[in-house]
């Protein structure tokens, strides 16, 4: 028999269902309504709803909802700093039955091994993860990356099962000004999905760059922005991550009306604030405490979101759809207190049954050691650019100030929160160091640095003192990456990360308890930020706006130009 044949007899009721969820209701996402009802799967198929049916396992779940599970639309998963595999074990149980992911940090470092990497992690994760294949890499001109990925680089890899096609363009401004590479990248993808990456984009430049057939955009800070957006036709993904946090400023669009056009999306999660918050579900119980309709939420979650994505065979709870599913306490708390991927029920022992894949990268910090002094910064005449950091946002602002000086050399300033960023290539290409200033940070003393560094992954470093500055980057190089907290000549506080400078080989667990520790080492340096390490991580990001730092140097990005 068939497993069509079989679906069809489970669904008519002349076998019984493999399993069958009984006593509950479930949340129809076309009408709105709660309905009681048996739920029947065949395999990794819902065969039957709004019915009784036999099983041959049944699962009380009187008192409880089902929901279709949640699809994270745009997501890092280098970001939550462990390894696919571990990724999956850790947000499943949240109800994130499917994600789709661009491996563009990895692909930044390692290029097409680490995409294959994601690939082969794919393949044996519970979850589903799809890959949109990195259409960035190098992000710019403006840094040094690890890889390069033309699009010769890409294309054997269009037709594999785990692909959904080309992933955020964030050279916008390639695309307007028909960049040739960029070209090349869009033409190819011209009838698969192309994702967005346009912050602030408006008026005719927004209508050039969607001409290109790019549908999705994750990047609206603001309803305005989101409206407007959605008026020429882009599906828009509210995020809310560990540093980019929209949700709060997108809900006004968070509509029964608009729903059909929304998703959701995290984009960079770390596990400590998965574990103290959630994922997905966390939006989802906090659109809804703001007033936000529960039915227009889900459908964010789900339907909608596999729409936009053409993964046509889920969303809804209801015959002939894959059977992933929230069995939750209610929509308002929205607790995932049983899940099911692809009809199998989420258990440590189902975890236990993927085989592993090995990992990619041990040895991809390259960088020389500096000193103190390659930390300094010449007196300029008049006002000096400042990177200004916003609490919440990658977005930056370009400030300018007179800050103090120190024999020839330009000095920090705390009275005004200034404080020296720097970056170092660490791909043993050029040994690139740019050095400049930041604001925002609330750092007293001591320094932090990071090998995760949007999105070329250079070393990021920000600190008050040069010494501590040095000490941090060059123990980077010797834990083989992550991050690092010095504080008077000691390191205070580190987490390596080995898989190219951006996951650990740990168990989340433990990183989880690593980052908490983390965070208090940058905390007892005076930082006023909630998430300072993401917050590191986002400084060398050129192609978000206004003000950001590369290898190379200061970057105007609304310009697209190095300053110095």
């Amino acid at each position: 028999m068939t497993d069509l044949e079989r679906r069809i007899d489970q669904g008519t009721g002349r076998e019984p269902a493999d399993i069958v969820l009984k006593g509950g209701r479930f949340f129809d996402l076309v009408t709105g309504e709660l309905v009681a009802s048996d739920i029947a799967i065949c395999g990794e198929t819902i065969v039957g709803t709004v019915e009784a049916y036999e099983g041959r396992e049944v699962i009380d779940i009187t008192g409880k909802i089902v929901v279709p599970g949640f699809i994270d639309t745009h997501l890092h998963i280098e970001s939550s700093l462990v390894t696919p595999h571990e990724f999956d074990r850790c947000v499943l149980p949240y109800g994130v039955t499917t994600v789709i992911c661009d491996p563009h940090e990895i692909a930044n470092v390692l290029g097409t091994e680490g995409i294959q990497f994601f690939l082969d992690s794919a393949e044996e994760t519970i979850m589903d993860i799809r890959v949109q294949l990195s259409s960035c890499v190098p992000a710019t001109h403006l840094e040094t990356s690890g890889a390069d990925l033309p699009i010769e680089r890409l294309l054997p890899f269009r037709h594999h099962p785990k692909v959904i096609g080309l992933a955020e363009f964030m050279n916008f401004p390639g695309v307007i000004y028909k960049d040739p590479i960029c070209m090349a990248k869009l033409e190819a993808f011209q009838d698969g999905h192309i994702d967005g990456h346009s912050p602030l984009l408006s008026g005719r430049d927004l209508n050039g760059y969607l001409s290109a057939r790019i549908r999705t955009d994750h990047e609206c800070t603001t309803a305005a922005e989101a409206m407007e957006k959605i008026r020429k036709g882009m599906h828009i993904l509210v995020r809310e991550g560990s540093v980019s946090k929209d949700l709060h400023a997108l809900m006004p669009i968070l509509t029964e009306r608009l729903s059909p056009f929304l998703a959701l999306c995290t984009d960079d999660r770390n596990p400590l604030d998965i574990a103290e918050q959630g994922h997905l579900d966390y939006l989802i119980r906090e659109a809804i405490r703001n007033g936000v309709e529960p039915l227009a939420v889900y459908r964010a979650a789900s339907i909608s979101a596999a729409r936009a994505f053409g993964l046509r065979d889920r969303g809804l709870v209801a015959p002939g759809w894959r059977a992933d599913l929230v069995v939750i306490d209610s929509l308002e708390n929205c607790k995932a207190e049983m899940v099911f991927s692809a009809g199998r029920r989420v258990t440590d022992a189902l975890f236990a049954t993927r085989k592993p894949v090995a990992p990619v990268g041990l040895d991809s910090v390259k960088a020389r050691d500096v000193k103190a002094a390659d930390f300094g910064v010449p007196v300029a005449e008049g006002e000096t650019p400042v990177i200004g950091v916003m609490p919440g946002k990658i977005i930056t602002e370009h400030r300018r100030y007179r800050l103090p000086t120190s024999g020839n050399q330009t000095a920090v300033d705390l009275a005004n929160d200034v404080i020296k960023v720097a970056v170092i290539e660490r791909h043993g290409k050029n040994g690139n160091h740019a050095n400049g200033f930041v604001q925002g940070f609330g750092l007293k003393k001591g320094a932090i640095a990071s090998t995760v560094g949007h999105d070329s992954h250079n070393i990021c470093i920000v600190g008050v003192s040069e010494e501590d500055m040095a000490l941090a980057a060059n123990r980077l190089g010797e834990i083989k990456g992550g991050f690092v907290v010095v504080e008077d000549g000691k390191v205070t506080g580190e987490i390596p990360l080995p898989v190219a400078g951006l996951m650990s080989l740990e168990p989340y667990e433990s990183v989880r308890d690593t980052l908490h520790h983390l965070r208090k080492a940058a905390y007892a340096l005076g930082t006023t930020l909630e998430e300072p390490f993401l917050q590191v991580a986002f400084l060398p990001l050129p192609v978000i706006p206004h003000l950001k730092i590369s290898d190379k140097g200061m970057v105007d990005v609304d310009k697209f130009c190095l300053i110095g």
